[in-house]
């Protein structure tokens, strides 16, 4: 599902846990063990299989395997010269990296298709968003409080590794395009643009005032994911 949405810059790897199952920890780096600790086994399954993603994503990089420790908030630390995100929930794991040269940030989540525990929504969404939201709820193709929150994680998780400041869910408007493409044997895909409501300047003195984004639905998944392309960088789409 994710390499629907990144451009061919981006290696991605993903792993379904009813098609896939989760490896074992032998293929873990010793700082990933430790890391780990006395971590419950659904933790422990979790971090392992996402890491192998996040390997193989490297291996399509053309990045030695390398260990992926969890740094400040739990954001990936990367090897050197390379951008990327992880993300995990119940029946998926995926991993989507890139080179500096080619993105400045790169940011993916997955949620189960479902709707959001009560009260949730309310505490995420501004007005606009709210009624966006309340309006699909009576049916349709997506749980569209679900995909909301999915892109205001995503929107974080591309924000955070490259300003290195907080931002919460009211700092970014989220507006949505339309899915196209349905089918049985397919997902569902369509974009959506983050406005931030904070801008600010990363450390290369580019302006960071809004984001572009895609999002996926299938298999009783929602997958979104942002990819904030390099200045003077070769951006290859799908």
């Amino acid at each position: 599902m994710i390499e629907e949405l990144v451009p061919r810059t981006v290696a991605c790897a993903e792993a379904f846990e009813d098609a896939v199952g989760d490896g074992g920890e032998d293929g873990l780096f010793p700082g990933e063990r430790e890391a780990l600790g006395d971590a419950v086994e659904r933790r422990r399954r979790e971090f392992t299989t996402v890491r192998a993603c996040a390997r193989e994503a490297m291996t399509g990089l053309g990045v030695p395997p390398a260990p992926v420790l969890p740094g400040v908030r739990n954001i990936p630390l990367w090897p050197a010269g390379v951008v990327g995100s992880m993300t995990h929930c119940d029946g998926y794991r995926a991993a989507a990296l890139a080179r500096t040269s080619d993105a400045v940030t790169v940011g993916i989540d997955a949620e189960p298709d479902g709707p959001l525990p009560h009260g949730v929504l309310e505490s995420i969404a501004l007005p606009r968003e709210l009624d966006w939201a309340r309006a699909g709820s009576g049916g349709g193709a997506v749980h569209r409080d679900r995909l909301l929150f999915s892109a205001k994680e995503c929107v974080y998780k591309a924000w955070y590794p490259m300003m290195r400041t907080e931002l919460d869910f009211e700092d970014a408007e989220i507006t949505f395009t339309p899915a196209s493409g349905t089918g049985p044997a397919q997902p569902s895909v369509g974009a959506f643009h983050a406005r931030i409501l904070r801008p600010a300047r990363n450390a290369s003195g580019q302006h960071v005032g809004a984001f572009e984004g895609r999002w996926a639905a299938g298999r009783g998944l929602l997958v979104t994911a942002i990819v904030l392309p390099a200045p003077g960088g070769a951006v290859r789409g799908r």
